[in-house]
């Protein structure tokens, strides 16, 4: 039977970095069907990592410029694709991965019908084998569990980060807003996502959340440690988005705490120790832990190391000390990507895709199509 658009645009999806698996039910198509109109499935394969003109992709789609322009505008507007556009510059496009991406996207398009079919999907999407070799977010500490004395690299701390960074935006955590509508989750703050850079601009032009400066960034961030929320930017060194996770509603921190030693999993350089003789089992530890590390037993706090991902929750409000970050031994340190391309490429090689020949192909191609639709060749 030949494939419709729908199982084509699936296809297309498993080929960029974090993968678009198959069903035996079939979900990972409804939810495309819910998203594209079959014109938009069908120009989105002709979409590819490499940001381009319209007029190329117009090429290859054998469409009209304007109206691959006016498609491809209404695409990105809609989070199926990602645009980068600057004034008097041409607008650039190129493919969104479905998670991390198109799925955040829908932020303000949730409806029950796709949560669920999204809960459905998550457990064939997420592969905790996949994410241990090329993980795509990490975890970084919050502040105030940081000593003076800990070597600490400046990729590590969010507050040092930050303040370089010109454009930035909130926008609600999709996590927590789906939990909600289907009447789960918790009562904590909604608007905690952070967005930098090109991924700012994005949720500007589309409408979705605020923009806000370093202070008021920085403040999130306070309100992420009081909350018990865990710091989880981007895998790599440059800072595109920070989201502010619990372990009731992050779909990453959720599947990370089935398996029985998430401190194998996370990318994180830290892990929680702790003191006993000084520990007076006041318990604020045990509520504030997100992944079940610590546990309270005979009256008595239990840090179990292998669940520890090194986010300083249980540190930063330790009334006795009892409870430091220690940064783990050299060679269980993570390699941190420089930027979000090197994380891609990481994540596509992880699962056997974006080969030197294939990141070769891809690049040729985009530059001979460039070739052509600039001197008007069919």
């Amino acid at each position: 039977m030949a494939e419709n658009i729908y199982q084509k645009l699936a296809r297309h999806l498993d080929e960029l970095p974090a993968g678009y698996p198959g069903t035996e039910t079939g979900v990972e198509l409804r939810i495309l069907e819910r998203l594209f109109l079959p014109e938009e499935a069908e120009l989105a394969l002709h979409t590819s990592l490499i940001p381009e003109e319209a007029k190329v992709i117009a090429r290859r789609a054998g469409l009209g410029v304007e109206e691959t322009e006016r498609r491809l505008q209404e695409m990105a507007h809609k989070g199926l694709i990602f645009s980068i556009e600057f004034p008097k510059r041409p607008a650039l496009y190129m493919a969104s991965q479905y998670a991390v991406g198109i799925w955040e996207y829908q932020v303000e398009n949730l409806d029950v019908g796709l949560i669920h079919d999204m809960n459905e999907y998550l457990p064939t999407f997420v592969n905790l084998d996949t994410w241990k070799k090329a993980p795509q977010l990490r975890t970084i500490p919050v502040g105030r569990s940081l000593e003076a004395s800990l070597q600490v690299m400046t990729y590590e701390k969010a507050e040092s980060l930050i303040p370089g960074i010109k454009k930035i935006r909130v926008v609600p955590c999709i996590c927590r807003r789906e939990h909600k509508m289907v009447g789960e989750g918790c009562d904590r703050p909604e608007e905690t996502c952070l967005v930098f850079g090109m991924g700012a601009y994005y949720y500007e032009r589309r409408g979705i959340g605020r923009e806000i400066d370093v202070d008021e960034c920085l403040e999130i961030l306070q309100l992420a440690d009081k909350s018990a929320l865990v710091l989880q930017p981007n895998n790599a060194k440059k800072l595109n988005n920070l989201c502010c996770c619990c372990g009731c509603c992050c779909q990453v921190l959720i599947h990370l705490k089935k398996h029985p030693r998430p401190a194998e999993i996370v990318s994180t350089p830290f892990i929680a120790v702790y003191n006993a003789e000084t520990c007076q089992s006041c318990g604020v530890c045990v509520d504030r832990c997100q992944m079940d590390a610590i546990i309270m037993e005979n009256d008595k706090v239990n840090l179990n190391q292998d669940r520890c991902i090194g986010c300083g929750l249980c540190v930063s409000t330790c009334p006795t000390g009892s409870l430091r970050l220690v940064r783990k031994p050299d060679d269980q340190q993570p390699r941190i990507p420089s930027d979000a391309m090197e994380s891609y490429i990481r994540l596509g090689r992880a699962r056997g895709k974006l080969g030197p020949a294939q990141m070769a192909k891809m690049s040729i191609k985009s530059r001979w199509d460039r070739w052509l639709a600039g001197h008007g060749k069919k």
